[in-house]
């Protein structure tokens, strides 16, 4: 095995559960702490911002990190459409969204601002709020010509209660209704990893993307060209993962499973 310089590492399903407690993937970050190894967490979760994240490792998880270790799809979009505003210097940077506080603050931040009826961007992400009005202006105004962003194609996410609605349930929604198909920024897209690692100042064949979900995780990793290692403590089961065309670098149980220097236990 080769000895990795840097890991992205997903949250729900991997490192936690929602509320529930994963301890050995706890373990396996300190692990990562101790030996120095630069790491972030790269979640397509786009309700929160860093801080918010980094407070929910503490409180919740027992973890600590630094808002250095975090990036989200809801940063990755902002990113992303402030990069093409750039690019196309005569739209206005409008958005409406359907989404949380999290993305709603991360695209503020770049200089979008609302415009319920003519956007120039309609984004999508997951909202537990969402309505049917919501959904009615988002879809109004696509069929009116603006551009349609998901966050992330997340069909499911893991929660304490089991396996939740995710953001690309709602994008699938607003997709039927429109006939229009989004332009994707969060996993399985590159555009998370590509930059997080670029933060990092390391090279794609020099780090290993951690994750649960072989649609999300594993396939953003094989798009970006970085080795995979997906743990089987959240979406995919052995029997999905072995039906892909393209197989994770590595598979195993849990992090604990996982060691730095050797790579996968038995």
């Amino acid at each position: 095995m080769k000895k990795y310089q840097a890991y992205l590492i997903d949250l729900d399903g991997t490192i936690y559960a929602g509320s529930k407690r994963y301890p050995k993937a706890r373990a396996f970050v300190e692990r990562l702490q101790a030996a120095h190894m630069p790491f972030k967490f790269v979640t397509n979760n786009t309700t929160k911002l860093p801080v918010d994240v980094v407070a929910n490792l503490a409180d919740n998880h027992d973890i600590h990190v630094t808002t250095d270790n975090v990036y989200t799809a809801g940063l990755a979009t902002a990113d992303f459409l402030a990069q093409r505003a750039d690019e196309r210097d005569q739209e206005p940077r409008t958005v409406y969204v359907v989404g949380e506080i999290g993305l709603a603050q991360a695209l503020a931040a770049k200089g979008f601002t609302v415009d319920e009826a003519h956007p120039t961007y309609v984004v999508v992400g997951l909202d537990s709020d969402v309505t049917y009005e919501k959904f009615a202006k988002a879809i109004l105004a696509i069929r009116s010509g603006s551009t349609f962003i998901g966050t992330n194609s997340d069909s499911n996410i893991p929660k304490a209660r089991g396996l939740m609605p995710g953001a690309g349930a709602l994008v699938d929604l607003v997709r039927y209704a429109t006939q229009t198909a989004p332009i994707f920024v969060g996993k399985p897209e590159p555009i998370l990893l590509q930059n997080s690692l670029a933060q990092m100042g390391v090279a794609p064949e020099h780090a290993l993307m951690i994750g649960d979900n072989y649609q999300t995780d594993i396939l953003a990793g094989i798009h970006a060209g970085v080795d995979t290692l997906l743990t089987y403590t959240g979406v995919s089961t052995p029997e999905q993962v072995a039906a892909a065309a393209v197989q994770p670098t590595y598979t195993v149980p849990d992090l604990a499973h996982w060691d730095l220097e050797a790579g996968p236990l038995d």
